[in-house]
């Protein structure tokens, strides 16, 4: 089941409603999926020479009571936190993200990093969309592009580990629709390469998949053609890197996916019902996805 919705702005006079508009979308997806939501926005970029990082902790008022100044300590930098909820975004020199995650991990091991990167921030909980949405507020945050994810559960308990969407690289991010077959093997490949997964859901491999695809030099568009010969089962994915949005369905494309292109934006919902809210949706171009065949834009 799962709902998926993305938006993709081309008109940056939307940009300020970018988290007003993937909230209604995402809410109306709700049925498709109740037990939790995440949303990944592309807002602003970080300040010159800095990285967010966005972390989320199930026992925050503790957890984040101190972080900025212990994990500046431990990584002997400045780090600045702001707190949404349960998740705050810290931000801190580019150069010591690595050595952040390392020391998130070693400081509040009950801690999830969702994201690292130059604009991405992702916010996921158990509960309705709308009462995630409420919780961080997303419907004040402006940005770029974003991406969003209602789950029905039925691979994995309904945890905040197990909600999409799914991060495995600086400033990328993966929502699917359907049950990868070979996600295990696949797993252990691309632990073997170094690539990171941190939890037991298949959209994490398939996250980490285009992650690893990009870091050997392909770009989002070639990593998504190749994930059609390389993933079996079945899946749409929506796709977000720093400047780009992609989907994919496998070749038999069983899963619902519409999409809708204006001169203003690129939207995507698992139904149309997702897009009727849009502005200027009555004069769209408006097609079914294709299966086994890659869009994508970029700014």
């Amino acid at each position: 089941m799962c709902g998926i919705v993305g938006l993709f702005l081309k008109d940056k006079a939307l940009e300020p409603q970018l988290g007003a508009l993937l909230t209604d979308m995402l809410i109306t997806m709700t049925d498709r999926g109740p037990d939790s939501a995440g949303i990944a926005i592309y807002g602003g970029d970080a300040n010159d020479g800095e990285a967010k990082l966005t972390v989320q902790s199930d026992n925050a008022d503790a957890d984040l009571q101190t972080l900025a100044a212990d994990l500046g300590t431990a990584i002997d930098a400045k780090v600045s936190m702001t707190r949404n909820d349960s998740h705050a975004v810290l931000s801190l020199p580019a150069e010591k993200a690595n050595a952040a995650r390392a020391a998130v991990r070693e400081l509040r091991p009950g801690m999830r990093v969702m994201s690292d990167g130059d604009t991405i921030e992702i916010y996921k909980e158990v509960g309705l969309p709308k009462d995630v949405a409420a919780r961080f507020d997303i419907s004040s945050m402006a940005g770029t592009h974003g991406i969003g994810h209602t789950r029905m559960a039925t691979e994995s308990a309904v945890t905040t580990e197990g909600a999409h969407p799914f991060s495995t690289g600086a400033d990328q991010c993966l929502v699917h629709n359907g049950s990868l077959s070979n996600h295990n093997s696949l797993r252990r490949k691309l632990q073997r390469e170094g690539v990171r997964i941190e939890s037991m859901n298949d959209t994490e491999v398939g996250a980490a998949y285009l992650t690893w695809k990009m870091r050997e030099g392909a770009s989002l568009g070639e990593a998504l053609e190749s994930s059609l010969n390389d993933l079996d089962g079945f899946f749409t994915f929506v796709v977000g890197t720093k400047d780009g949005f992609g989907v994919v369905r496998d070749p038999i494309a069983c899963k619902p996916a519409v999409m809708a292109e204006t001169d203003q934006y690129v939207a995507f919902g698992s139904e149309y019902r997702a897009l009727v809210n849009l502005p200027g949706i009555e004069d769209a171009k408006v097609w079914e996805p294709e299966p086994a065949t890659v869009y994508f834009w970029n700014h």
